[in-house]
């Protein structure tokens, strides 16, 4: 059963990568990993600011 629940975890993982939805969890390892000297966007912020940045530059995208 262990191993059913670790590769049920590992699809998760890899559909949320392809998703999107772990887009603020790469941008806080790179922000940190940069040396920023100012705090992070909040999660909000940086959602609302990837959404208008989308709308502002449309590029080729499913939706």
């Amino acid at each position: 059963m262990g191993a059913v629940a670790g590769g049920f975890r590992g699809f998760a993982t890899y559909f949320k990568g392809i998703m999107g939805a772990d887009a603020y969890t790469k941008y806080l390892e790179h922000h940190t990993a940069t040396g920023h000297a100012d705090a992070p966007m909040t999660e909000r912020e940086f959602w609302r600011d990837r959404t208008d940045r989308q709308d502002s530059n449309p590029q080729g995208r499913c939706c």
